[in-house]
């Protein structure tokens, strides 16, 4: 099993049980918000044409692009569903990031800030974006460009998950920054205000960007094995009789869970088309029922193993913490492959070496996967395709004798 993983998963939980039954009443009335979160702000200020000025022409910026005039800058509240005693100190904040030009279009950022109650910190997406007038005539004349600027913030996380902020940083930034285009998409759509269905695309940041994975794990409980065995052996998984949003949350885990931009491009590639070849089948999850059902699914011990350890982090609750453990999980995986991709250049010169080659693949639980993936990258190595063809055969042997 993963005792460190695991271990820590118990300290998440036991620590949000003694946070929850700690504490005065006045001391839980103050408690700022939960982890869904948004702001959005309509900005406008000169230093940001100064910055496309500078890009085009490559001409210095002026002198005053840290502390702009009253005239030249504002921030203003569009739409928001934090406290009201709070959104004042999110728009400070942002309005200074503004002022030292260190927020870029297009480009999200994720810092932790003190909200209301000293000490109490909480993670937050900010990102600057343009809103594109679809319509000609909304353009005044001597205008310098057609289009509205906002700031749009998304808060998640607490003192309590702290420890994850650097992780919410380098895994949700970047799939943020695509959830923005959608917002511009919708607003773009929008002829006046801020509509429904943009008030909801907001809203609901939190439910489409971090809950997905969470919703998987829940759904397939023990079954999650069998996902996590076609997302590493590139199987294709086929979804029938579900819903929407539930074959979205699928495909999405899926895609997380693979080594996709992990390894090689042209190993995947070829691994793909070897595994489609093999199995002639793709893994059918049937949601009909009130269980989904599985058929074709395969599953090995170290999937097994990883599978408890997400059912231990669904007892803690903190949605943070799946993606967290699905990374560990690709981690764990890519490490298994480079081992025995050296194991493997060893026992080309040294039989010792190819003993070690067939005892790391019997004992890392994922020696089924691993061996197609090395298979398929040494194809047009002969000495190490030689020394894969040994592999093979002893997996074979120690499976027909129940090893």
């Amino acid at each position: 099993m993963l005792p460190s993983l695991q271990e820590s998963l118990d300290g998440d939980e036991k620590e949000l049980e003694s946070s929850e039954e700690g504490g005065s009443a006045e001391e839980r009335k103050l408690e700022p918000p939960p982890s869904s979160h948004y702001c959005l702000y309509s900005y406008r200020g000169s230093r940001l044409a100064q910055q496309r000025g500078d890009s085009d022409d490559g001409s210095p910026s002026g002198t005053n692009l840290e502390t702009p005039s009253g005239d030249d800058f504002s921030l203003s509240l569009v739409d928001t569903n934090l406290p009201s005693e709070v959104e004042p100190e999110l728009r400070s904040f942002i309005a200074k990031r503004l002022s030292k030009g260190a927020i870029f279009e297009g480009l999200g950022n994720v810092a932790s800030i003190e909200l209301r109650i000293p000490g109490y910190q909480v993670g937050c997406y900010y990102c600057l974006f343009q809103q594109e007038k679809l319509l000609p005539e909304t353009a005044t004349v001597g205008s310098e460009c057609n289009t509205s600027e906002y700031v749009v913030c998304f808060l998640g996380g607490s003192e309590k998950g702290l420890e994850l902020y650097p992780f919410f940083e380098c895994t949700f930034r970047l799939e943020l920054d695509k959830y923005i285009q959608g917002l511009k998409n919708n607003m773009n759509c929008e002829e006046r205000g801020l509509e429904n269905h943009t008030k909801a695309y907001l809203n609901n940041w939190f439910e489409d960007v971090v809950c997905p994975i969470q919703r998987v794990v829940l759904l397939f409980q023990e079954k999650l094995t069998f996902l996590l065995h076609a997302a590493l052996s590139y199987t294709p998984v086929e979804v029938k009789e579900s819903d929407e949003k539930t074959k979205r949350d699928i495909n999405r885990f899926l895609s997380v869970a693979s080594l996709q931009g992990l390894i090689h491009e042209g190993t995947m590639t070829s691994l793909c088309m070897a595994m489609t070849e093999q199995q002639h089948k793709s893994v059918v999850i049937d949601c009909s029922g009130s269980q989904p059902k599985f058929s074709n699914a395969g599953s090995n011990r170290f999937c097994e193993d990883w599978m408890q350890a997400f059912l231990n982090g669904a007892e803690g609750g903190n949605p943070f913490l799946f993606r967290q453990v699905l990374e560990n999980f690709k981690l764990k995986a890519i490490q298994d492959t480079n081992n025995l991709k050296r194991f493997i250049r060893q026992a080309e010169m040294n039989h010792y070496a190819l003993f070690k080659c067939y005892m790391f693949l019997k004992n890392c639980g994922s020696g089924d996967i691993l061996l197609k993936i090395v298979k398929v990258e040494h194809e047009e190595m002969p000495e190490a395709k030689n020394v894969v063809a040994v592999l093979e055969e002893f997996m074979k042997e120690a499976l027909a004798q129940g090893f």
